[in-house]
């Protein structure tokens, strides 16, 4: 675990720019895992703090995005900002050390994102999913998914795997590379409905504003993470399948109540709804309960919290200093007596 190292007062640390390719380099989904696992426990107990994110909607439909966390017992604080113009996403998380308030580390985070974002679900599905699941059906081929199969591999001893992605091409290719990364057969469906039908595991990765998965679809006891909606007005779930949830386990409540689109439109505004609605840190830490048969249907609503980000930011950055990997950039004067 990177700890502060209290550098003396009046004399700045280089900061460190950490680009995507190092981020590769030093950071997989074991690691990552192991990260999101034990902030959700120092966030149960507060040890973590979270602030949700926050949006700015900028000129021709784009936004500017901001959210950051606090680690109190590690001493470090990182925020993740990022843009979505045009069409591109770019992604930045600066690192800060609380005992001297220096700029640690400004990191490259889209990679970073992908593997923080399928850890969590891979914790979820740990804590949530029956030990003997064995098939997962993954509704995406994008990034996203590639980290979330691969994840949920991690916790669970997979026997095989669905895909379905619109694009047929992009579908047959997915199921090619993660068939060879990890050693199953990972089988393309026609529809959401044939991947989902028979599945132990179900994980949601789009950009769908509207249901790509349905109750009618879904197994007993299946376990689903739903990971691709964060806006208010976008759903990857129908009515039918949040209802059919015995448990719902969100990353941050205050965070769900302002996009969680597939539990805001479900729920239709009652507020009961919401008192059942756990966060994954205090099922992490033994708080509240998770999966308590293997009758029940679990379902984890993925957000994305700066809790995530400083945790695998902290890792990429001890790792970074270690190979002696980065750019140091002179900010303030650069170090200085």
């Amino acid at each position: 675990m990177l700890r502060h190292s209290g550098t003396r007062a009046g004399k700045n640390r280089m900061t460190l720019h950490i680009s995507e390719a190092e981020v590769r380099e030093v950071l997989d989904i074991p690691r990552a895992l192991r990260a999101v696992e034990e902030i959700s426990r120092k966030q149960a107990t507060e040890e973590v703090i979270v602030h949700p994110r926050r949006r700015f909607e900028l000129a021709h439909g784009g936004f500017f995005h901001y959210m950051a966390a606090a680690d109190y017992s590690a001493g470090f604080v990182a925020m993740k900002q990022y843009t979505y113009v045009r069409g591109k996403l770019q992604f930045l998380v600066p690192l800060y050390e609380m005992a001297t308030g220096d700029l640690l580390a400004v990191i490259e985070a889209d990679y970073m994102g992908q593997l923080r974002t399928g850890a969590a679900s891979g914790v979820a599905t740990k804590y949530l999913a029956r030990e003997n699941s064995c098939i997962a059906a993954i509704i995406g081929t994008g990034g996203q998914a590639r980290t979330q199969l691969e994840a949920i591999a991690a916790v669970r001893k997979l026997e095989s795997a669905r895909v379905y992605g619109r694009d047929a091409a992009r579908r047959e290719k997915f199921c090619t590379e993660m068939s060879s990364r990890l050693a199953i057969p990972v089988i393309s469906s026609g529809s959401s409905g044939e991947a989902v039908r028979g599945a132990d595991i179900v994980c949601t990765a789009t950009t769908s504003s509207q249901p790509v998965t349905y109750g009618a679809d879904l197994t007993p006891a299946v376990h689903i993470n739903a990971i691709g909606a964060n806006h208010a007005h976008k759903r990857e779930l129908d009515d039918e399948a949040v209802a059919s949830a015995d448990v719902i386990v969100v990353d941050s409540i205050e965070q769900s109540r302002q996009e969680a689109g597939d539990l805001i439109l479900a729920f239709h505004g009652d507020e009961i709804c919401w008192t059942g609605v756990k966060k994954l840190s205090d099922v992490v830490a033994g708080k509240v309960s998770g999966r308590t048969s293997n009758a029940e249907i679990t379902l984890f609503k993925s957000n994305g919290i700066a809790s995530w980000d400083l945790a695998v930011a902290m890792k990429v950055y001890a790792a970074a200093r270690g190979k002696k990997l980065g750019r140091e950039l002179p900010f303030w004067g650069g170090a200085r007596s």
